[in-house]
């Protein structure tokens, strides 16, 4: 499904942009807003009258570890200890997005599920068809507990809308958000004779050829290639939104894999690994670790990567001035935007208990708690407020930055929310594999993909 970013929204950031410079109206603007813990609830009126979440207990299963996991839990602690319902939540890293995945398919039958749930907008459509999914409309609207016009409006539009299936069930609400970019080692470059990242294609192959070449005087190590390749269905996207295109019609409820920039964009880095100017990712994130070591000149990734790519930077002494920038595009700049939201799952969750995780993921969301959230996750806030207070991560992380503006400056593309779009993503890497590994013709590649993709996607029907 394609989401390209309103010029409503670019208005909006622009405007919290400058809204960052009058901090007296900012505030002055803010004060409206309803903080979660100033809400009066049980409400006697509305869907929630009478339902009183005093004492509950929430669970909830997310894949945050390291410092994401110990800043997490530092703000649950603040939220249980200041909640003036006594509601706790108990936050647990139950692994990987496809481990937790799996566990939620499991529990469906089982009944061992939590309360909230980290999930793609693909994996809660999933969920939705087995019955184990909340429509957070209710929440979202009601005039006791929802969000009010002003804070409704402080979301950015395009993530405001994302969790929202075809039918108007709402299935998740997002804490978070990232985007598909590319890092580029700007020491190189200068030392290549370049004074910018490539903005399309074959400026890219020139680059990616000659650092392959001529290597980086700021790596020391054997064999330096210009870019290794990602093969995940994610990167297939990024590839093609760059090019203009999508990879599903939401009209018709297809994938459309096979059609020209997808085409273009994989038979391009088909030719580059067979030039020897790029390789195969040995393992998972290797390109990332290669890319901080200075042995490859591009990486494309996530900028929830950008912490870590900094991290092992700094830990290899590596003289590496880095950046960050749209992945290389046809006519106009696009960003792969996308992210897990967080669900309610049903089970045998009680009306008290969903108000009390609703009540929790309201208050993550707020601006305040989004702005340290975002300081320690590197995700970008959902809300635009949020900008007022990241300068200090703007100037500790300038790449930070570059990746903020880069939703101001291009189109915003978003992932197929289908249920069967988990499944469909190992058929995409795995043709994706295959025509690097095996050479396999791109157009017939891509043709039999998408008939494999309509299938699993009609069996979630």
């Amino acid at each position: 499904m394609k989401s390209v970013l309103s010029k409503s929204f670019v208005i909006l950031m622009v405007l919290a942009v400058i809204v960052a410079a009058l901090p007296s109206a900012f505030a002055q603007d803010t004060s409206s807003f309803r903080k979660t813990f100033e809400l009066t609830v049980p409400a006697t009126e509305g869907a929630f009258a009478g339902v009183d979440p005093s004492g509950q207990t929430v669970t909830w299963w997310h894949n945050h570890s390291g410092a994401r996991e110990e800043r997490l839990a530092e703000l649950i602690a603040e939220f249980n200890s200041d909640n003036p319902w006594g509601i706790t939540v108990e936050a647990t890293n139950q692994g990987s997005y496809d481990d937790i995945y799996g566990k939620i398919i499991a529990g469906l039958t089982s009944g061992e599920l939590p309360n909230l749930v980290v999930a793609y907008q693909n994996q809660a459509l999933a969920y939705k068809a087995g019955g184990g999914i909340v429509d957070l409309n209710p929440f979202v609207t009601d005039p006791a507990v929802g969000l009010n016009e002003a804070e409704t409006a402080d979301f950015i539009p395009a993530f405001f809308t994302q969790d929202i299936a075809p039918d108007g069930v709402r299935i998740g609400f997002p804490p978070n958000r990232s985007a598909e970019v590319m890092y580029y080692n700007r020491s190189a470059l200068a030392e290549l004779g370049y004074d910018a990242p490539p903005t399309n294609w074959e400026q890219f192959r020139e680059m990616a050829c000659a650092f392959t070449e001529n290597g980086w005087s700021g790596y020391e190590g054997d064999d330096p290639i210009g870019y290794s390749v990602r093969t995940d269905a994610s990167n297939v996207a990024a590839l093609t939104y760059a090019l203009g295109a999508d990879i599903f019609d939401a009209e018709t409820n297809t994938y459309t894999y096979n059609n020209e920039a997808t085409i273009t964009a994989l038979t391009f880095m088909q030719s580059l690994v067979a030039d020897g100017c790029a390789n195969l990712i040995a393992e998972n994130f290797a390109d990332q670790n290669d890319f901080a070591a200075g042995k490859n000149l591009f990486y494309m990734g996530s900028t929830s990567g950008i912490p870590f790519v900094a991290s092992a930077i700094q830990e290899g002494g590596v003289e590496l001035d880095w950046g960050i920038t749209f992945i290389p595009y046809g006519e106009t700049p696009a960003v792969d935007i996308y992210g897990a939201s967080v669900s309610i799952i049903a089970g045998s969750s009680t009306p008290e208990a969903q108000l009390a995780t609703w009540l929790f993921v309201r208050w993550f969301t707020e601006a305040e708690q989004q702005a340290r959230w975002a300081a320690a996750s590197n995700y970008f806030p959902v809300r635009i407020s949020t900008a007022e207070n990241l300068g200090e991560v703007f100037t500790a992380t300038p790449q930070y930055e570059e990746a903020f503006n880069l939703l101001l400056e291009g189109q915003g593309f978003v992932e197929p929310a289908t249920a069967g779009y988990d499944v469909v993503r190992d058929n995409v890497q795995a043709t994706f594999q295959s025509i690097l590994v095996e050479g396999v013709d791109v157009q017939a590649a891509l043709e039999a993909l998408d008939v494999a993709a309509n299938e699993i996607e009609a069996s979630f029907q």
